[in-house]
C-alpha cells in the first residue's frame, strides 16, 4: 500500500515549486495588464484630447458661421427698415408735392399759363379738358397728348431730382 503522507511529502516540493511558478506567472501576467492597461489609458486620453480639440475648432466654425448668418439677417431686416422709412419718406414728398401742384393750379393765371404751354406744344386746335385731380389733359387733332395731371407733373418733376440722391449724404 502506498503511504499517503509520504506521497504528500514527497510532491511538496514539486508542488510548492508549481504554486511558485503559478504565482511567478501571475505576477507576470498581472504587470502586463497593468503595462496594457497604462497605455489604454494614455491612448485613450491622447484621443480625448484630440477630440477635444477638434470639437473646439469645429465650434468655432461653426460659431463663425453661425455669426455670418446672424448678421447677414440682421443685415437684411436693418435694410428692410431703411427701405421702408425711404419709402414712405418718398410718399410723404409725393403727396406733399401733389398737394402743392393742386395749390398752385387753383391761384389765378397759373393754370391759364399751363394750358398756353400745353398749345405751344400741341397747337391752338388742342382740347384741354380738366381732370379731378385738378389737373389738365390736352389733346391735339393729330393724335398727340400732354397728361398734365397732378400725379404726371409731380411724377416728372421727382423723377428730375434722382430720389436716390436724397438717401445720399453729400
Amino acid at each position: 500500500m502506498i503511504d499517503s503522507a509520504a506521497t504528500t511529502r514527497a510532491l511538496e516540493p514539486l508542488r510548492a515549486a508549481l504554486i511558485s511558478r503559478a504565482h511567478t506567472e501571475a505576477d507576470r501576467i498581472r504587470m502586463a495588464a497593468e503595462e496594457d492597461g497604462r497605455q489604454v489609458l494614455a491612448a485613450a486620453r491622447e484621443e480625448a484630447d484630440a477630440l477635444l480639440a477638434s470639437a473646439r475648432v469645429q465650434g468655432r466654425a461653426d460659431a463663425v458661421a453661425l455669426l455670418e448668418v446672424q448678421t447677414a439677417r440682421a443685415r437684411r431686416a436693418a435694410r428692410g427698415v431703411v427701405l421702408a422709412a425711404q419709402q414712405a419718406a418718398y410718399d410723404r414728398m409725393c403727396g406733399q408735392a401733389r398737394e402743392a401742384v393742386r395749390a398752385l393750379l387753383d391761384e389765378p393765371g397759373c393754370r391759364s399759363r399751363l394750358e398756353a404751354v400745353i398749345r405751344d406744344q400741341l397747337g391752338s386746335q388742342a382740347v384741354v379738358r380738366d381732370l379731378p385731380d385738378g389737373g389738365v389733359l390736352a389733346e391735339s387733332p393729330d393724335g398727340r397728348s400732354i397728361d398734365a395731371s397732378v400725379a404726371a407733373l409731380v411724377e416728372r418733376a421727382v423723377a428730375g431730382l434722382h430720389p436716390e440722391r436724397l438717401w445720399t449724404a453729400g
